[in-house]
């Protein structure tokens, strides 16, 4: 069954292996996730479970968001998650999920939000090549030809400048090198979306191979 957790982009870092292997790593501290609700097929019509992560301020949670987490006796969570297929007689409303879910050598699936670009062209947006930069070829960082005659339109998904970066991306099949439960911290092997500080799904992976 799958298993996952709700962590925060800490930051990038190295370490070597016994074999003096040097392997870069992501560094994400996950802290506790507190289950806030148990979903089953017959009250919900799916079944899942509800985590929070990451306390914040009673001040800033409005009344059934307080009273939605009275009931697992913790305080108002700044990220809230579900995770389906899971084993659910192994989870009830209060109970903290912790680090040492996963360990070394597990492969998983991290999501994380695409560091924001801003407005940028279609060379920085797509790796377009651009056109001669010599006096008077009028043709430097434009997006290009819009198209054929023929529709007398702009097709869909046409490479033209626009808002980048910002998106939800999963990466998959990432291997865990260490988990440090009294430091709260798993490191996983490459890079992963975000920037530091931003919140970070890591899940059992879907594709991996038997």
């Amino acid at each position: 069954m799958a298993k996952g957790i709700l962590g925060k982009k800490a930051g990038m870092t190295q370490i070597f292996t016994e074999s003096g292997e040097l392997i870069p790593v992501t560094v994400i501290e996950v802290t506790p996730n507190v289950v806030l609700q148990v979903k089953t097929m017959k009250t919900d019509g799916y079944e899942a479970i509800q985590v929070g992560f990451d306390d914040k301020r009673e001040i800033l949670a409005n009344k059934p968001t307080k009273g939605h987490v009275a009931k697992a006796n913790t305080a108002p969570k700044r990220f809230i998650h579900e995770f389906r297929d899971v084993e659910l007689k192994d989870y009830e409303v209060g109970k903290e999920i912790k680090v040492d879910i996963f360990e070394a050598g597990d492969i998983v699936d991290v999501t994380g939000t695409s560091k924001g670009k801003g407005f940028q062209g279609a060379i920085k947006r797509y790796g377009q090549a651009r056109g001669p930069m010599s006096h008077g070829s009028r043709y430097h960082r434009r997006p290009g030809s819009m198209g054929p005659v023929a529709p007398n339109r702009v097709f869909k998904n046409k490479h033209l400048p626009g808002r980048m970066g910002g998106n939800r991306v999963t990466i998959q099949n990432l291997e865990v090198v260490l988990v440090d439960g009294k430091r709260n911290v798993v490191l996983t092997k490459g890079n992963i979306p975000g920037a530091k500080k931003s919140l970070i799904i890591i899940k059992s992976a879907v594709k991996v191979a038997k």
